[in-house]
């Protein structure tokens, strides 16, 4: 994403932490994902948790389709 202009046009961290991963859109655990990777060093313990869940949902649907952010 280095570079380009990325508007996130969804559900907000609060409605969607309300929510179970499976329920989130590919583009809502896109760009969460990427955000919290550019965070990471930051984290808490729960934030590297709800990251994992991220990327755990991500994996049961194999991956990410290109251009999806």
């Amino acid at each position: 994403m280095k570079g380009r202009n990325h508007m996130y046009d969804g559900r907000d961290m609060t409605e969607l932490s309300m929510m179970s991963k499976t329920e989130w859109q590919d583009n809502e655990l896109a760009f969460f994902h990427y955000s919290l990777q550019q965070i990471m060093d930051y984290l808490n313990i729960e934030g590297r948790s709800f990251h994992n869940e991220i990327i755990t949902e991500i994996e049961k649907r194999g991956g990410l389709r290109s251009g999806v952010h």
